[in-house]
Order: C-alpha cells, then sequence, then structure tokens
C-alpha cells in the first residue's frame, strides 16, 4: 500500500478519534530494544499531533531486576506478584520514577512531542489499597484523582506515569496493568491499549481479532486464555466494565503497532469491546 493510500484510511480514524484519550500500557520486551522504544514513543507523539490525547503507563519489572541485583538484593514473589519491602520499594521508585519515566520523557521530547514523567505519588493522585502483609508494600489501585492528569493532557503534555501509589503516605508499588486500566476508566479513555509480547489473544496459532467482553470467561474456562495474558485480561475487563470503550491487545515488539491497530480497517491486534 502506498502513502496515499494509508494516509486516505487512516483519515476517517483521525477524525473519529479527535480530542479523544487514548491511554497506553507500555511494558514487557518493547521496552529492551532502543529501535522499539523509538517506535513506541513515535506513535505517542503522532497519535498527539493527530489531534488524539496520549497518556502513557509504563511498566519495568525487568529493570527493576537488574538494579536489585546490582545491589544484591533478591527479588522475590508471592503468587505472582513481587514482594516489595522498604528496600525493593526504593529500588522500585528509583527505577520506575528515576530511570525509566525521565529516560522516556527524554525520548518524546527528542522527537518533537511534551511530555512530563509523574507518578501516583505526585499530588497523591493514586491512592493505593495494601494487599495484605505477605505482599509487602504491594497495592491495588484505591483511587485516582484525574485533576494532575487533566491539567498536563489539556496543556498538549503527554503525561508519562510509574505505577506507584500511596496510602497512609507510603509509597506502595501497583501493578502496571492495572494502573493503566484505573487510569483509562477515570479518564473516561477512548481506547486502552495494552502492548504485549504476543500478537494478541491467540486461539492457539491464530489470533482473535474482534472479542466481545461476554466471551472472555469461557476462552478463560477453556484454557485459550492462560498464564500471563490472564492478569492483563482482567486489567481489560475492568477498565471495560468502568466505561472505556475499546481496548486493544497488541504486539509491541511490532513498530508502529500503535498506529498501525488504530489508523488500519484490519488492525493488527485484538480489539476487546464490551459488547
Amino acid at each position: 500500500m502506498s502513502e496515499i493510500e494509508n494516509l486516505v484510511e487512516a483519515l476517517p480514524y483521525i477524525s473519529k478519534y479527535n480530542g479523544k484519550v487514548v491511554v497506553v500500557k507500555y511494558g514487557g520486551a518493547a521496552m529492551l530494544d532502543d529501535t522499539l522504544q523509538k517506535a513506541v514513543m513515535t506513535d505517542l507523539v503522532a497519535l498527539k499531533q493527530c489531534g488524539l490525547k496520549p497518556v502513557v503507563v509504563h511498566g519495568g519489572g525487568k529493570m527493576i531486576n537488574k538494579n536489585l541485583e546490582q545491589f544484591d538484593i533478591k527479588a522475590e514473589f508471592v503468587d505472582g506478584l513481587r514482594y516489595t519491602d522498604k528496600q525493593t520499594m526504593e529500588i522500585v521508585q528509583m527505577t520506575l520514577i528515576g530511570d525509566i519515566s525521565k529516560y522516556l520523557v527524554k525520548l518524546i521530547q527528542n522527537i518533537g512531542g511534551h511530555a512530563i514523567g509523574i507518578s501516583g505519588i505526585d499530588d497523591s493522585f493514586i491512592t493505593a489499597e495494601p494487599m495484605g502483609k505477605k505482599y509487602g508494600l504491594v497495592g491495588n489501585v484505591s483511587e485516582i484523582d484525574t485533576t494532575l492528569m487533566d491539567i498536563l493532557i489539556e496543556n498538549n503534555f503527554i503525561p508519562v506515569i510509574s505505577p506507584v501509589g500511596v496510602y497512609n503516605g507510603k509509597a506502595f508499588n501497583i501493578n502496571a496493568d492495572m494502573v493503566a486500566a484505573a487510569i483509562a476508566s477515570s479518564l473516561q479513555a477512548e481506547k486502552l491499549i495494552v502492548l504485549s509480547n504476543v500478537d494478541g489473544v491467540m486461539n492457539g496459532k491464530e489470533l482473535i481479532s474482534v472479542l466481545k467482553l461476554s466471551e472472555i470467561p469461557k476462552l478463560i474456562d477453556d484454557k485459550v486464555i492462560t498464564g500471563a495474558m490472564i492478569p492483563k485480561i482482567s486489567a481489560c475487563m475492568d477498565a471495560l466494565r468502568l466505561g472505556v470503550r475499546n481496548v486493544h491487545i497488541v504486539n509491541g515488539t511490532i513498530p508502529h503497532s500503535i498506529l498501525t491497530e488504530i489508523f488500519t480497517d484490519q488492525g493488527i491486534g485484538t480489539i476487546i469491546e464490551r459488547w
């Protein structure tokens, strides 16, 4: 397809989504390759230039593990969640807020966009709910105050959000998928886009391009959706139930997968609809 044909195909979608909020959960293998990082940030800047309002929530599990090793701290997991004591929480904050967020903001600025890195600690805009002592300083999202994000979005910044919340003045580690879903819901986003290491929801080797919310429980029962995809899907379901119009799961290791998913007829991943 020629560049002109690509543009003609994209125009209706650019018009349809003008002024709409799109939340992107960024993590996984796409964070570990410089070329892919630039492609993802370029997509975010392109969305902004096309009149959409992108917001990015980033993870960073592998980088946290690497930094823990440097400080000779063993990474521990309980029920698949990172056990987070006070020392580990300091490394989590250093990695997410000090390293990753600042780097992504700089990358966006170098591409020509405007971004500001924030975490739930800033103005305590993400309130955490502790999950229990056996997990340490790990929480779910209790409440989102959109005031800070609204100010940034309306002033043409791309918020780059680290998934750290606050409970009784203490910082809590929160799963990035949960944070992205909660933020998308609180902003009543048009779309939540979850970047994964696979093409989307797969039935064996076949991509499920369109999926209804009501179809998901059976796919989990039938073991079509398994493993690491289950918590992602659970977060997506929460977002849809709380008002997000559509959720997309796309392969973040494919360059410019965000633009391809939003601005083409066929798309590239799985779109999950409320009904």
